[in-house]
């Protein structure tokens, strides 16, 4: 069977997106215009994206719960900010059982003011403070330019949902959650993200404050790969979410909101992929290693595959997610193929192998002969597990030093503009703020396709001048083209 290439990375981004994600079996075309289906593939990287982040979501006292997917539209118009931010974007039903409907219904876009509602119930006294949920659920925002994770009309997601007693009490859970965002990003997902505040004109509709990870992808664009909202008050007073204080005085909660979606599974395909293909981090991928046998003869068959089971249940045994390739393929097809979905380590078995009680490991992040080498069978569970560790290690080296070469420092607005036209992302120092947003920062986005992706919360300190303004400027902001 012949094998079409994938357009190269290096050549079109874009292309090789698109082609990617339906040649690695991560989804298929979905016959409803901006949704895809989810395939075994792509939804398995979801699902390490979702016990990592569930796990830490419990170890932080947050327990899971579940609201309906109808909301009813009075909802939504209760909080005047939130339903102007997201009525370009909502799927109303208006007729069910063949009926008209009293009131119409919004497929949830997010589930603030439903759950709003419900904790309005819920909470009547100090006592039951704080309230920390989360669920994970599917939404549906009606999007005119849609791409496979990236950007769809319906997507997966969790979103936590939880009320405080104090504003400090909702803005350590905003900031610990952003936390265990970048935690998940670096650590399993090895993109090097930036935690920052997003400005007034990028802000989540209805929010006090609103916090992002920011990701590079390998065209330089940004990725807005989750996000953190504290919601002060203002759902509170829009539901009349309050509680009763130990001084017996009735005051609204301070609520928070935040949630990471499938847009991550797109993230960890655009920021490590190659010309060849995907490159999965072991931690997220569905397929850590997969096994090869190779031979010429029936009789080699017969020596090789016992020895690749072997070790396959030893891998399998400690906990090693891994395939064993048994299609009656070339091995040069096999090698293209896996390489193309980004399986981290290939174990390969010969009749040489056999004979010397050897296999190959070849690592995906590095290609050729300097990714491979031979290792003995016995103490292969560990040769792999350190093996995973290094791709681990190597991707996320390698993501940041990316990264960090297409960050430049601007001091004006000619700079900035250069360096986004090439690609890159621009760091200045900023004075376009004020707290009905910024008009300046909207005019950089019509004239140059860029927006204040985030004012980085690692910030060098002191003081300098505005790139655009000129004004005395206390925080540097970065600038970039986004997903």
């Amino acid at each position: 069977m012949a094998q079409e290439a994938v357009t190269p990375l290096s050549e079109d981004v874009s292309k090789w997106y698109n082609e990617i994600i339906y040649r690695a079996d991560m989804a298929a075309p979905s016959p409803v215009r901006g949704c895809v289906i989810i395939k075994p593939y792509g939804y398995e990287v979801w699902e390490a994206i979702r016990n990592g982040l569930d796990r830490r979501f419990k170890e932080t006292g947050h327990q899971n719960a579940y609201f309906p997917l109808f909301i009813p539209e009075s909802y939504l118009k209760r909080e005047a900010e939130h339903v102007e931010g997201f009525a370009p974007e909502l799927a109303v039903v208006t007729i069910g059982g063949g009926k008209v409907l009293e009131e119409p219904l919004v497929v949830r876009p997010t589930s603030e003011t439903v759950i709003g509602e419900a904790f309005s119930q819920w909470i009547q006294s100090y006592r039951d403070l704080p309230l920390l949920i989360n669920q994970w659920a599917n939404v549906v925002r009606w999007e005119l330019r849609t791409r496979p994770f990236l950007r769809t009309s319906e997507f997966l997601w969790q979103e936590g949902h939880t009320a405080h007693a104090t504003h400090d009490e909702a803005e350590f859970e905003t900031m610990q959650m952003l936390d265990i965002y970048a935690d998940f990003a670096i650590n399993e997902a090895a993109i090097p993200v930036i935690k920052g505040q997003k400005s007034e004109n990028e802000k989540f509709a209805g929010a006090l404050r609103t916090y992002t990870i920011e990701g590079m992808m390998r065209d330089g664009k940004a990725l807005q790969s989750g996000t953190s909202h504290n919601l002060g008050q203002n759902f509170a007073k829009a539901f009349n979410i309050n509680y009763l204080s130990k001084e017996n005085v009735t005051e609204f909660c301070w609520t928070t909101s935040w949630g990471m979606s499938t847009r991550m599974v797109g993230a960890i395909v655009l920021a490590h992929g190659d010309d060849k293909g995907l490159r999965l981090p072991p931690k997220v991928a569905p397929i850590q290693v997969v096994l090869l046998p190779i031979y010429k003869t029936e009789a080699e068959r017969e020596a090789v595959e016992p020895i690749v089971k072997q070790i396959a249940a030893e891998l399998k045994a400690a906990g090693v997610r891994i395939h064993i390739d048994l299609r009656d393929e070339t091995p040069g097809y096999k090698f293209n193929d896996w390489e193309m979905r980004g399986v981290p380590v290939r174990l390969e078995v010969g009749p040489k192998d056999v004979a010397n009680g050897s296999a190959v490991l070849a690592r995906r992040d590095i290609p050729g002969k300097e990714g491979k080498r031979f290792v003995p069978q016995a103490g292969i569970v560990e040769a792999v597990r350190d093996l995973l560790d290094a791709v681990q290690a190597n991707l996320l080296a390698d993501a940041t030093a990316f990264r960090d070469s297409r960050i430049h420092d601007v001091t004006s607005y000619d700079q900035m503009k250069q360096v986004v036209e090439a690609g890159g992302w621009a760091r200045g120092w900023w004075a376009g703020e004020d707290a009905r947003g910024s008009a300046d920062e909207s005019k950089i986005k019509e004239e140059t396709g860029a927006t204040l992706r985030c004012i980085p919360l690692d910030q060098p300190g002191g003081t300098g001048k505005c790139f655009y303004t000129g004004k005395d400027a206390t925080r540097v902001a970065l600038f970039a083209k986004a997903y």
